[in-house]
């Protein structure tokens, strides 16, 4: 493995560590309705865990309401279960055919709370993003001291890493300012 390969696979890693970022800013709830407030719900479907997506059909009707409707009608209280038992936080409404899950109006507090969580899960990417940092600056040192790059090589690839660390970082921390506006916005 070279320098240039470890400078690849950092990146690749990085930008991953930053769309698994994304994707949990999804899950924070905003004052409009979004299917990807439910994508961390998992139902017990004939003994095996399975991601509600999968088990329905997920809409909006209008901006505050989701709309669940499952393919299989024997799994809605199932489904109406697990979500009560969420981390969600909405009730839902069963009227036997479909669930409803009416999103109330975010007060300011709750508003701070959820830009509070977003900041913890910005927090843990950019962990992501320093433990990947650190493995590729490792892997680079272990290629010097095998003699299979000079040290002005291991000296420039460092500063390759650093700066690619920096980029994701940067990016990360637009998205949490993108994702702090979208939550305080009323």
């Amino acid at each position: 493995m070279s320098a240039d390969d470890i400078l690849l696979e950092t990146e690749d890693q990085m930008q991953k560590a930053l769309e698994a970022n994304h994707r949990n800013f999804n899950t924070i709830r905003t004052g409009r309705a979004n299917p990807s407030l439910l994508d961390r719900i998992e139902i017990d479907y004939y003994g095996a865990q399975t991601p509600l997506k999968s088990l329905a059909n997920i809409s909006i009707p209008d901006s505050s309401t989701l709309l669940i409707q499952p393919f299989d009608a024997s799994s809605l209280t199932t489904i109406e279960k697990a979500i009560s038992l969420s981390d969600v936080g909405l009730t839902p409404n069963n009227d036997g055919r479909v669930i409803r899950l009416n999103i109330p109006a975010l007060t300011s507090e709750r508003r701070k709370e959820f830009v509070k969580t977003a900041g913890k899960i910005a927090e843990e990417g950019r962990v992501s993003i320093r433990n990947q940092r650190r493995n590729a600056i490792d892997a680079v040192k272990k290629l010097e001291k095998a003699s299979e790059i000079s040290e002005d090589e291991s000296r420039d690839a460092q500063d390759e890493i650093q700066k690619l660390t920096d980029k994701y970082i940067a990016k990360l921390d637009e998205a949490l300012a993108a994702k702090e506006k979208d939550i305080m916005t009323v």
